[in-house]
């Protein structure tokens, strides 16, 4: 059986406000993927190939591994740690839902991406401040908006000095209220990672394919 997208999303946010009653901000993750018993069409951003907003602004810029050290957060099935190992990263992605990291292994087993079942908020220690390059996307923004300043400090500390940053994000204007979950990040919200010690080195806005379309931020940051 699969979902048409509008039903996978409509159940994500169901399982996510169900979660969010009792409590739980992050347990919701791992209920969809073992809901979805092995069909990527119930994840909606499953799709089981890069995000297109990366791969734009990775060929835009011409983006190389040369076999430096990168992290992916929250990378789910790891569509976008698979193509970051094939522009010659040396890999790592870990994802809160064991269910996810399972799949994601059994799908790239071929590649040398080390996979890893953990916690944003309780990282091994050996992460932090250990990678030349982390991409992070979509992660923050399904998240509560009262957690947004802890989930940017979060994803922070896993760069390395002089080490790059990218994020990808549903993008709104400051003064835009997001009303549902995935909530948009604005250019505010962002600027928590110059505080962090992050120079911003290019932010990049584009239009998603959905009607109306939404807007995606990619933004580009170097650690100082």
């Amino acid at each position: 059986m699969s979902f048409e997208t509008h039903d996978a999303r409509e159940r994500t946010k169901e399982i996510q406000a169900e979660y969010a009653e009792k409590g739980d901000a992050l347990g919701w993750f791992d209920a969809l993927y073992k809901e979805a018993a092995g069909d990527n069409e119930r994840i909606p951003w499953a799709d089981l190939e890069p995000n297109k907003f990366l791969r734009r602004w990775a060929e835009k810029t011409d983006l190389q591994g040369n076999n430096r050290k990168a992290l992916v957060v929250g990378c789910g099935l790891g569509d976008d740690a698979k193509f970051l190992h094939d522009l010659n990263f040396k890999v790592t992605a870990f994802d809160i839902s064991e269910t996810a990291i399972e799949w994601a292994k059994k799908l790239h087993a071929a590649t040398s991406i080390d996979f890893h079942h953990a916690d944003l908020f309780v990282p091994p220690r050996v992460w932090l401040g250990a990678f030349e390059f982390v991409l992070e996307v979509y992660t923050i923004q399904p998240l509560p908006l009262e957690m947004r300043s802890q989930v940017i400090d979060a994803v922070s500390n896993f760069v390395a000095p002089q080490g790059e940053l990218v994020v990808v994000t549903r993008g709104r204007e400051d003064d835009e209220i997001p009303k549902e979950m995935p909530w948009a990040l604005s250019k505010k919200d962002l600027s928590r990672f110059e505080t962090n010690g992050f120079e911003q080195n290019s932010l990049m806005e584009m239009l998603g394919d959905e009607e109306p379309p939404i807007k995606r931020f990619v933004v580009e940051y170097l650690k100082q």
